[in-house]
């Protein structure tokens, strides 16, 4: 269950106001039903984290455990820091 919440607080915050939130107000805005709408993105999140799952347990096989964490703590430094240089750059812009 602690493993469940983690992953949910993780991604929820994550996702808050990316472009995959963007697109469903869109479509929502533009009059699509919401509940077309709500299912779409649904499905659309299952499939693709489903893939994600897929992909970790394959290369489970393959890395051991430890560098993969590694390796994901890396990949969100850089993606935190780019994020970062891309907002001062914004700043400075304005």
């Amino acid at each position: 269950m602690r493993t469940t919440a983690t992953v949910f607080l993780a991604l929820f915050l994550a996702e808050l106001g990316d472009k995959t939130q963007l697109a469903v107000v869109s479509f929502t805005a533009g009059g699509a039903s919401r509940w077309a709408v709500f299912i779409g993105a649904s499905l659309a999140l299952i499939v693709s984290t489903a893939l994600a799952v897929l992909v970790g347990e394959g290369l489970l096989r393959v890395i051991r455990p430890a560098y993969l964490q590694l390796g994901a703590a890396a990949i969100f430094v850089v993606v935190g820091i780019l994020v970062g240089v891309e907002a001062l750059r914004a700043l400075r812009g304005s």
